[in-house]
Order: structure tokens, then C-alpha cells, then sequence
């Protein structure tokens, strides 16, 4: 090591004392281990780097020399192999060893055992502790990015850990191969994911441990799971490259909405078409050289390549597609035009998703993709991703999205990820005959279990038979630990019982409505009349803008007709959830607080009561808002809502955000309720589980539609297929 230490000294003067023993300490420990210059530099590489402002090249070349001089190589200190293994002692054996016969014999022939097996250290060549801590404690404050990093352990263990802004971290094994594929400059280029042995973690949670994920190139992959378990978190993981995956592989998370500017939609979405954007520039600029005579004699021939470039990219069909997709999406031709920042945030968000669908990354990541979308556009999304060609992963809880575009299913449970082939109806099948399985193995091995320990205790005592007594014992010892079935808690939803009330309870009569300063032609609606009772359960169906939530609206009295009439009960008390509900709790206290600050002078178990009845229970109704999931929020929104006792529920998309089990639960809930219910969705499980009426917004007029939902469908069905 003198050597070393004399090589490191003379490259970096300016080196104190405890960082150069730290860097001669990891290098002594881990000699045997490095294989080549890169894992020197993977080792010391960020210390050197933080001595010196030296380039990394010249890093990398000094982290190669230190490796010849470990090696006894020119100018080394000419260690041999013999004077290497000191430190140990080394059996090379002659003949085969018998392993059992040695056991038997164990205090006998450990330092035997220990010869072949052991190779000790002298501890004098072990690194100091407290030089270690001392040198972490300089590096930390030098490097603050750095957060919960231990260097030496980095290069040993070969772990990589990352903490994130938001205090989610995640840590990942990978394999010196893989590693060593990625520094060697691209000689990976599979299109295969595979991210092993990996944690995530939210603050204090471990929501991820130990968990494996392989995603195949060209397969749609659906990851589904409880509310609150990791799901977006494993996205962002993946997308930032917190997670390690192939630098090749182009990943795009579809997660923030377009921002507004001038750029019309279409051009947007050509835009995220950068090789196509190259080409045009290049072909422009050189079109222009020529025009004005000051082009280089090869210009000619560099606009013939461009040309074959764009012929092979298909460059003159690109509008025509990104034109395909937005109007799929819902975007009409003439809006196609409209800068970006005439849209709303939800329209924004389908721009992204338009951008996403256009430039096909090697991996797309999609969050509940359904959410700003109406029926007719998640149809027809659904078909599109049938034939997606790269590799797709997608959180969904829309039973029917998941039936129809997963060629996989990845369930997140018990901080682990399993995977199961086949769509969601198929997993539902094979999950539930797997566990089946688990517990008829579970239950036959109890009872094994049981029948040889009453042997055992029935004749334990018996000299007679006392070998067969302790051969049931090694038998019980040997048998592998199962654990039962544990099935996670069902997901239940309870409205409570409210005032019943004789009809008429709501009639629209006659109703048009157009907001204010608008023409004839701007009404949204005319002569609508429908009616509604407390056994009501109504679906709201149409196009986004076709005027669903100001239907709604005019129900509810928060907005007034502009022609016709409202009949209302005297009694009615409506419950309204819509989602900007969700995001406008109060999300620095707890839930029993908010409820406590809404309805004061109730018992605190009145308030637990409450929000037990909707799944919010235990410590979750002790946690602040802001810690819940999704899910969860909206939960404590129904509680809020149904806190006021209402009689008549007007649900505005209130699947946002749920689980399916949740989405489950609501339907049964709402098929029992005594509330009368009007409901606007686009989850069809939901829809065709508690809805008997079903109407529909479009060309200005609200219809009550005949034949349900199943008619509904063949309707828009035949307008894709147009």
C-alpha cells in the first residue's frame, strides 16, 4: 500500500490526512475485489473528484494506475501472490472431502472446516471506524446531494441510493455486469427492463422491499393495487431514473398537463417529434443556401439524403397522425388549430397524453389515463393501445380499460410485486385459485404437523421408541415454514339512513340554459324535461363540454335556468361530490379534525364513526390529509358529504382516485343507499352496476336514452367505427 499511498499523494498534494486515509482504507479492503480501472473509480472516484477539480477522464486514468500498482504491475511494490494471501490461510485440496463425515466430528476438525471455508484478516488491515465516520462526516457536508451515501459501502456492496425532493427515496441491487454494460458505453441494447432486489420508501414508510419488476419489450403491463401502496410513487421512480434501467431506453411518464402558449394543438404535437423537426430546419436551411446562390457544391447532395431521411420517417404523414389522435381524444378538427393556452387544465392533460401516444417512447408510463377522458374517448384509447408497439406500463383502476389493453397484470401486495399474464379478468381467476391453493397446502401441512406432534407426545417418554421419537422431531424441523392465506381486509362503503320523502322530489320542465352575455346559438341546452325520485339511480353520459357539469349544476341550484323551470322538494337535501372537493380539504389537519371543524359539538367516536363508515378508520383518521393517497382523500370527501345527511347524492366523477375495490364497494353501496342518486361517470363496472337510467348530453338537448348503457355503447361504437 505504500505505493498507492505515495502514487495518491503525488496526484493529489492538496489531500488532508482523513480523507487520504478513508481512500487508502478502501482500497486496502477491497483490493481482491477490483476487477478492472471502472470499479476503482465506481470506489474512490467521487472523493478524487472532490479533492481536486481534476476532469473525470484523468480520474478515471489515475483510478487505473492505483489498480496496476494494487496489482503488483510497473512501479507497483512488487508484491507476489504469496505475500498477497498473508493474510489468510489457503487450503488447496487433493483429494475429494467428505462434508458429512466432517460434521459429525466438528470440534474435532474445525480449524479443518475453516481452512477451506474461511480466509481470516488481520485486523490491523481492517479500516478505522472512526476515520471512516470522521471522513463521511466532511464528504456529507461538501457534497449535500449526497444525502445517507456511504462511499466504501457504494463500492463493495455496489447498492445505489437516492433520495428525492419529496421524501420519496428508492434503493436498487445491481449486478457488476450490468454495471460494467453501462460503462463500457451501450453494449446493452436490450429493450428488456429488469429491476431487481429494489426498495421504495415514502418519509418513514417502506412501501416497497425486496421487489423485482420485469417488464418485457412490447408488452402492456396493467399495475393495479390498494390505495396508498406505491403505485404513481414506483412511476416517478422509474421515470426519473431513481430506479436504474438502460440508459438507451427512452422512457416517457405522461404526468403534467401542456403548458399554454401560442403553439397550436397540432403543432404541438408535432413538435415531440424531434427527428422530424431536424430534418425540416435542415431541409429549410439548405432550400434557403440554394435559393440565394451561397450553398456548398455538396448541398445538393445533402438535400437528396435529407429527402431519403424524411421519405424513410415518414415525415408527410406525421399531421395526418398527431390529427388521428387528437381528434380520438375529443379534439374536433377546428380545435385542432387553437393555441394551447385556450384549453383547460383537463384538455392540457389530453394534449399530453396526444404527445405521448404521437412520439412513442420505448417505455410509457400512464397514470389513470382514463380520468380526463369521456367514455367515447377511453373506447377509442382502448383500441389504440391494442396495437402499441414498444413496452407500456399503466396504473388503472377501470375494470374494463384493464380487461381490454393488458396483455399482463402486475398486483402490488405485501410490498411486493407479483406479476400474472393475462388481462384483469384472468388475473381475478388465477389469484383466486393460487390462494386456494396456498391455504389447501397450508391447512394439509397443519395438519401433518399436528398428527406427527401428537405422536410425539404420546410417546416421548417411551425408551422404546425414542428413535422414532426424534426422527418425527427432525421431520417436524425440516418440514418448510408455509404461512396461511392472509387476504387482505375487504373495502367497505356505508351511506347512512336519511328522511324518506313522498314524491313529486325533482322536475326539470321545460329547461334552457346559456350563460350570460351569450347569443341564441350559444344555448348549451334547450326544453329539457326530466324527473327524479329518491329510488333514482341516474347516470349522466356525453362528451366532455357537452354540458354534463352544468347540468348537474342547475340541479343542485348553484346555477339558474335561463328558460323553463325547476321543481325541487321542500325537503330535498342534496350531497355534492365532485373532485375539486377532493382538492380543496384542508389538508394540514387530520381527518377527524376537518370533520370536527365542519360539525363541532359531536363526541370525537361519533367522528371516527363517520369516517369509519367510509373505509377511513385506525390510524389513517389520526394522519394529516396531505399523508392520504388519492383514494383515501376521496373517502374523507364522501364522509364530509354524507356528514349533512343528505337525501339526494349528485356524484361527479367520484371514481377518481379510487381503487378497485373502492370503485367495487361504491357500487354496492350506492345500490342499497335510501338517497336518490344521479351520477356522472365514465367507469362502465360502476355505471352498469347501480345506474337504471341513463342520460345523455350532446347537440343541445339532455335524452333520456332507451336500452342503457349497452345501447349507449353501440351508439358511439358506430361514430369510431364512422
Amino acid at each position: 500500500m505504500a505505493a498507492c499511498g505515495e502514487y495518491i499523494r503525488s496526484q493529489f498534494p492538496s489531500i488532508d490526512d482523513d480523507l487520504y486515509q478513508y481512500v487508502e482504507g478502501i482500497l486496502d479492503s477491497s483490493k481482491d475485489d477490483f476487477e478492472d480501472g471502472d470499479e476503482v473509480y465506481e470506489a474512490i472516484g467521487e472523493v478524487l473528484h472532490e479533492v481536486a477539480d481534476k476532469p473525470e477522464i484523468e480520474v478515471r486514468r489515475i483510478c487505473r494506475k492505483l489498480l496496476e500498482i494494487l496489482k503488483g504491475g510497473p512501479n507497483g511494490d512488487g508484491e507476489n501472490l504469496d505475500e498477497r494471501r498473508k493474510n489468510g490461510v489457503n487450503k488447496v485440496l487433493n483429494a475429494p472431502v467428505h462434508l458429512g463425515t466432517m460434521a459429525a466430528t466438528l470440534e474435532a476438525q474445525v480449524e479443518q472446516i475453516k481452512s477451506i471455508w474461511v480466509t481470516t484478516r488481520d485486523d490491523s488491515m481492517k479500516v478505522d471506524a472512526k476515520k471512516l465516520e470522521k471522513a463521511e462526516a466532511k464528504l456529507q457536508q461538501k457534497q449535500e446531494k449526497r444525502v445517507g451515501i456511504e462511499l466504501g459501502a457504494l463500492a463493495r456492496n455496489n447498492t445505489a441510493v437516492i433520495q428525492t425532493s419529496e421524501s420519496a427515496s428508492a434503493s436498487q441491487m445491481t449486478s457488476k455486469k450490468d454495471s460494467r454494460m453501462e460503462t463500457k458505453g451501450g453494449t446493452n441494447r436490450t429493450q428488456d427492463i429488469r429491476i431487481e432486489n429494489f426498495d421504495v420508501a415514502y418519509g418513514d414508510r417502506v412501501l416497497l422491499q425486496g421487489a423485482d419488476l420485469t417488464l418485457a419489450f412490447g408488452r402492456r403491463y396493467g399495475l393495479i393495487g390498494r390505495n396508498g401502496l406505491g403505485k404513481t410513487t414506483l412511476l416517478r421512480m422509474i421515470s426519473s431514473k431513481q430506479l436504474r434501467i438502460p440508459s438507451h431506453v427512452r422512457v416517457l411518464h405522461v404526468e403534467q398537463e401542456v403548458a399554454g402558449d401560442d403553439t397550436s394543438a397540432l403543432e404541438s404535437v408535432l413538435a415531440c417529434d424531434h427527428e422530424r423537426s431536424a430534418l425540416l430546419s435542415r431541409e429549410a436551411e439548405l432550400q434557403s443556401a440554394i435559393e440565394k446562390e451561397t450553398a456548398s457544391d455538396s448541398a445538393g447532395e445533402e438535400l437528396a439524403r435529407i429527402y431519403e431521411a424524411m421519405r424513410l420517417a415518414e415525415v408527410d404523414k406525421a399531421p395526418a397522425r398527431a390529427s388521428e389522435i387528437l381528434s380520438g381524444l375529443g379534439f374536433a378538427v377546428e380545435r385542432q388549430s387553437w393555441p394551447t393556452k385556450s384549453f383547460s387544465g383537463g384538455w392540457r392533460m389530453r394534449l399530453a397524453l396526444a404527445r405521448a401516444l404521437f412520439s412513442k417512447p420505448d417505455l410509457l408510463l400512464l397514470d389513470e389515463p382514463t380520468n380526463m377522458l369521456d367514455i367515447k374517448a377511453i373506447l377509442w384509447l382502448e383500441k389504440y393501445l391494442q396495437s402499441w408497439p414498444t413496452t407500456l406500463l399503466v396504473v388503472s383502476h377501470d375494470r374494463n380499460f384493464l380487461d381490454t389493453v393488458p396483455t399482463d397484470i402486475l398486483y402490488l401486495r405485501g410490498q411486493k410485486i407479483e406479476a400474472y399474464r393475462g388481462n384483469y379478468e384472468q388475473f381475478a381467476k388465477t389469484k383466486g385459485e393460487r390462494e386456494r391453493n396456498q391455504q389447501r397446502e397450508y391447512e394439509a401441512q397443519q395438519a401433518k404437523r399436528a398428527h406427527v406432534q401428537e405422536f410425539i407426545d404420546r410417546f416421548r417418554y417411551n425408551a422404546n421408541r425414542a428413535s422414532s421419537v426424534q426422527s418425527k422431531i427432525k421431520m417436524l424441523e425440516k418440514l418448510p415454514e408455509l404461512k396461511p392465506m392472509e387476504k387482505e381486509g375487504e373495502v367497505t362503503l356505508r351511506f347512512p339512513d336519511v328522511e324518506q320523502l313522498s314524491p313529486p322530489i325533482l322536475q326539470l320542465n321545460e329547461v334552457s340554459f346559456r350563460y350570460e352575455g351569450g347569443n341564441d346559438s350559444s344555448y348549451i341546452f334547450t326544453n329539457v324535461n326530466l324527473t327524479a325520485t329518491l329510488q333514482s339511480r341516474i347516470c349522466i353520459v356525453g362528451e366532455n363540454g357537452a354540458g354534463k357539469t352544468t347540468l348537474l349544476k342547475i340541479i343542485t341550484g348553484a346555477l339558474s335556468p335561463t328558460r323553463g323551470t325547476l321543481h325541487v322538494h321542500r325537503n330535498l337535501k342534496f350531497g355534492y361530490f365532485s373532485q375539486h372537493h377532493v382538492d380543496q380539504l384542508d389538508m394540514r389537519v387530520c381527518p377527524v379534525e376537518l370533520l370536527q371543524n365542519h360539525f363541532p359539538g359531536k363526541p370525537t367516536e361519533e367522528y371516527r364513526r363517520m369516517l369509519g363508515s367510509f373505509g377511513i378508520s385506525g390510524d389513517l383518521a389520526l394522519q394529516t390529509i396531505n399523508s392520504l393517497s388519492g383514494g383515501q382523500k376521496s373517502r374523507v370527501a364522501f364522509a364530509l358529504m354524507c356528514a349533512a345527511m343528505p337525501n339526494f347524492l349528485v356524484l361527479d366523477e367520484p371514481t377518481n382516485h379510487l381503487d378497485i375495490e373502492s370503485i367495487e364497494a361504491l357500487g354496492k353501496a350506492l345500490q342499497i343507499c335510501q338517497a336518490g342518486v344521479i351520477l356522472v361517470s365514465h367507469d362502465e363496472r360502476l355505471i352498469r352496476m347501480v345506474c337504471k337510467e341513463l342520460w345523455v348530453c350532446g347537440e343541445g338537448s339532455v335524452k333520456c336514452i332507451e336500452g342503457g348503457f349497452d345501447e349507449y355503447r353501440r351508439i358511439i361504437e358506430k361514430e369510431l367505427e364512422a
